[in-house]
């Protein structure tokens, strides 16, 4: 599916598609799913079947949920200046064409989680497209301003789906990772809404700064980081991981916490992207730090 001809007479190239799928995205979905898979192993033994497979499906049925994100959201795409020039917006894929792709992933999806992993994580894989691309895209991100706290359990499902991938089964540490991730979702989301303001208001979408304001949602991000803090030292607390995470949990908390700080005292919205940037470095280092803590840990018991 390199090109595709269009009722325009243009051509799509495989770019096109590859940006309907919102890659940077799915890499960081496909990067904590993989952490979930990891996490849930005792020993260097890995299902690399599960692995592979389960870390494939799972992609594909994010990339299918960004898909159907980009053809529901094409109108309000297309006056906002972030996302005017995706490929619906400005033609360069139609309607038709990118609703077959985001299906073609879908079931290709579910066929290689269903098939070659298990049941469990297909289902959970699917409830988890249908909650961004249905009950988000849909619904609650034209409804209400706290579209994305109660859509972040879509966004915060991969880690789940990685950890019942490799032992059909959904554990409590497996919760306290879609935890970490749920609360941190909002203010990641929220500083760049702070910044897109305008674009958000514009599209007629009642995100928390345009129907609360600025400052209030300020107030928002900075009350999230402390509660982020405090969840991100679970897994310590219950013994999922060791010494070295729990510095890095504490060590990078403090960090979101100092970003959302001076983004709340600064005025307008000139520490907000600064904010969004550290939010995707936070995330990524301290699921890095799960990684590594637990390598260690493995390493040790087996030396002892």
């Amino acid at each position: 599916m390199s090109e595709v001809i269009l009722e325009t007479g243009g051509r799509a190239s495989w770019k096109q598609y590859l940006e309907l799928c919102k890659p940077n995205v799915v890499l960081l979905i496909v990067f904590t799913a993989i952490v979930g898979m990891v996490l849930a192993t005792d020993s260097l033994a890995v299902n690399w079947i599960a692995v592979v497979f389960g870390t494939l499906g799972i992609g594909l049925g994010a990339a299918s949920g960004a898909a159907i994100n980009h053809v529901v959201d094409q109108k309000i795409d297309a006056v906002m200046d972030r996302t005017k020039n995706r490929p619906l917006p400005t033609g360069g894929l139609s309607t038709e064409s990118a609703l077959l792709f985001a299906l073609i992933l879908a079931v290709s999806s579910m066929l290689i989680l269903g098939a070659l992993v298990n049941l469990l994580t297909a289902a959970l894989t699917l409830l988890s497209m249908v909650g961004y691309a249905v009950i988000y895209t849909m619904f609650l991100k034209r409804a209400t301003p706290h579209n994305i706290v109660l859509g972040g359990a879509a966004g915060a499902a991969p880690p789940v789906l990685g950890w019942a991938a490799v032992t059909g089964e959904v554990s409590v540490e497996a919760l306290v990772l879609f935890l970490i991730i749920f609360i941190w979702t909002p203010p990641h989301f929220w500083a760049l809404a702070i910044k897109r303001r305008d674009d958000y208001a514009e599209a007629g979408l009642p995100m928390l700064p345009v129907t609360h304001g600025i400052d209030f949602t300020k107030q928002q991000v900075l009350l999230y980081t402390f509660m982020l803090l405090s969840v991100s030292l679970l897994p310590f607390i219950i013994h999922m991981s060791g010494l070295l995470y729990l510095v890095s949990a504490l060590l990078l908390g403090l960090g979101f916490i100092y970003h959302a700080f001076k983004l709340y005292r600064d005025a307008g919205d000139g520490h907000a992207m600064k904010t969004f940037g550290f939010s995707i470095v936070y995330l990524m280092a301290l699921f890095a730090a799960l990684l590594l803590d637990h390598f260690i840990v493995i390493g040790l018991s087996q030396v002892a």
